[in-house]
């Protein structure tokens, strides 16, 4: 098995931290700091700009997160719809402004829709057609600046059900993201397949991976080894991927991320 580059996600002033290792192979980053109100708002102009200047001389891929508390891309309220739109697409203006080609948005699915999906005719059908209704034009002026909405598993049960999600957009600007401390909870508390079978499912749609280990009660965001998840069965699963997700280190302690890397390395995963 072909050890896999991996990078991390990072605020801008925390990269400094990691800058050697980060910079002198290229890895990706993801950048983590618009999500919030405030940073697409009051904060907007002096993040960029504070994201621009810590990535200067980096020459790797870079992505960010997009926001989503309080933003259900499957929100039910139409005049709510065009406001989460609005704020999904000025990320994307950050995105592109700090070369970014990347977004990462949490999908909509739960085990309430697995557990209900036949309870009631067009009920699949309805969610899918609010997805769109937010989602659409977020597609859209992606497609127009070269970029990727990638959708990250969260409460999902199914893999297949956000895949075909993706896919009902017949778009190249829109893929899917595993992040594996969520698929692992999922296993553990719903019955979902394991973490590799979430890879092996998303196939050639995978275009980016929150690596990241759990105890499978909460979403700890610890150091792969510190957890539970098989990483040689997950390494290998992505290792038969034909294309070449952004893979990154989503730790809740930064600190942490040399100890991440350093048990995967050990594991003969990651380089």
């Amino acid at each position: 098995m072909t050890p896999l580059k991996i990078g991390a996600c990072l605020k801008a002033a925390e990269i400094a931290d990691h800058r050697d290792w980060l910079f002198d192979a290229d890895r990706d980053i993801e950048i983590q700091d618009f999500m919030s109100h405030a940073a697409l708002t009051t904060e907007y102009e002096d993040r960029i700009a504070a994201v621009r200047a810590a990535l200067d001389g980096h020459t790797g891929r870079v992505g960010i997160h997009g926001p989503f508390e309080g933003l259900d891309i499957d929100n039910k309220d139409p005049v709510l719809q065009p406001l989460i739109t609005a704020r999904l697409l000025k990320a994307l203006e950050a995105a592109d402004r700090i070369g970014a080609r990347q977004m990462v948005l949490h999908s909509p699915y739960t085990l309430w829709f697995q557990n209900n999906v036949f309870s009631w005719k067009g009920y699949a059908e309805a969610k899918l057609d609010r997805i769109h209704a937010t989602l659409r034009p977020v597609v859209e002026a992606a497609e127009a600046a070269g970029q990727t909405l990638v959708i990250e598993n969260i409460q999902d049960v199914r893999p297949e059900t956000r895949r075909a999600m993706v896919d009902s957009f017949n778009s190249n600007a829109i893929a899917l993201s595993i992040d594996t401390g969520h698929a692992q909870l999922a296993r553990r508390m719903s019955g979902a397949p394991p973490v590799e079978d979430f890879v092996r499912d998303a196939g050639d749609q995978l275009a980016h991976v929150h690596l990241q280990d759990v105890d499978g009660h909460a979403d700890r965001h610890w150091a792969p080894g510190e957890g539970e998840i098989e990483w040689t069965a997950v390494f290998r699963a992505l290792g038969a991927c034909s294309t070449a997700p952004h893979l990154v280190l989503e730790l809740r302690d930064k600190m942490d991320i040399p100890k991440g890397f350093k048990a995967l390395q050990d594991l003969g995963l990651a380089v």
